[in-house]
């Protein structure tokens, strides 16, 4: 495929897109679409992002993870598996960003030199902690996504993680782009 082709961007985005259209998918089309479909569905977006995940740490463990998930729903064809889909990517997430402490560097850093590849390194212990914000947000954020499936009726959970997870990740990123500005503006 040539080099400034819409395919590429468009596989990337295919997931992300999935997991913030998932939980409006699942509340209107429970009743209409039986799970064996929505995971034959999911499992495909899976199996087109896997080229590029599969050389990534950790993205092979998430792949096949991730489609086992989709043979389970599958085969079982429970509605309930259905909903465990967020807290299975909250979990992912916690994985990426938890082991990217332990084997370094912390997965924020990393971000931060694909726009600053010479990172002042007064500012890596400060990835480091905002790595730790986004482990613990995780942390939250799985543990909501399963009471929520657990206990709460439908529309609770599509609230939460259709709307609300989204509001809460926006303040975190509007929050350390403000922090981070003042910081700069101190070192300056």
């Amino acid at each position: 495929m040539p080099n400034g082709s819409p395919r590429p961007k468009l596989t990337r985005l295919l997931l992300p897109l999935a997991g913030v259209l998932y939980p409006f998918v699942v509340y209107y089309g429970m009743e209409k679409v039986a799970p064996p479909v929505f995971a034959l569905v999911l499992g495909a977006i899976w199996l087109i992002r896997a080229p590029t995940l599969l050389r990534e740490p950790g993205g092979r463990w998430m792949v096949a993870v991730a489609l086992a998930y989709c043979v389970l729903l599958a085969v079982s064809g429970e509605e309930q598996l259905l909903r465990w889909y967020p807290t299975l990517i909250s979990v992912f997430l916690l994985a990426t960003f938890g082991l990217s402490l332990v084997f370094g560097p912390p997965l924020v850093e990393r971000i931060a030199r694909l726009r600053e590849p010479d990172l002042p390194p007064e500012a890596v212990p400060y990835t480091r902690k905002v790595t730790w914000v986004w482990v613990g947000f995780f942390v939250f954020n799985g543990l909501m996504s399963a009471g929520l499936t657990l206990w709460a009726p439908l529309k609770w959970w599509t609230l939460y993680n259709g709307l609300i997870v989204y509001f809460i990740m926006a303040v975190l990123f509007v929050g350390e782009w403000l922090l981070r500005q003042r910081m700069r503006k101190r070192h300056a």
